[in-house]
């Protein structure tokens, strides 16, 4: 689910992104910057298992989004998930902050 706050998109994801939901992200996030919103939080307080296809969905829309001078910045990252993004050092690519209300206030200035 969507919502647009303070200027700031932001993306409530499921909880598990995996190959089976990441399509319909990516193609959200992808209309979602057609349509000028180039500053999203996706917050992920209710994942708990990200997948490749995840990660790529992410991956493709903070490259958008930095192609357009906006940003994509992830919220709430449980253990899990947190994780995967060390592992993969994607924790040191994207902005994460502890909740979505955080990100947006850091996103909307």
């Amino acid at each position: 689910t969507a919502r647009e706050e303070r200027g700031v998109v932001v993306f409530v994801a499921p909880a598990e992104l995996d190959a089976a939901v990441a399509p319909d992200l990516d193609q959200a996030l992808g209309q979602a910057m057609a349509d000028g919103k180039n500053h999203i939080v996706i917050d992920l307080k209710a994942t708990s298992l990200i997948d490749s296809s995840g990660l790529a969905a992410l991956v493709r829309a903070l490259k958008r989004a930095r192609a357009a001078s906006g940003n994509v910045i992830l919220a709430g990252l449980q253990p899990p998930v947190q994780k995967v993004f060390e592992l993969t050092r994607l924790d040191k690519a994207f902005d994460i902050y502890g909740d979505g209300d955080e990100a947006v206030r850091r996103s909307a200035k």
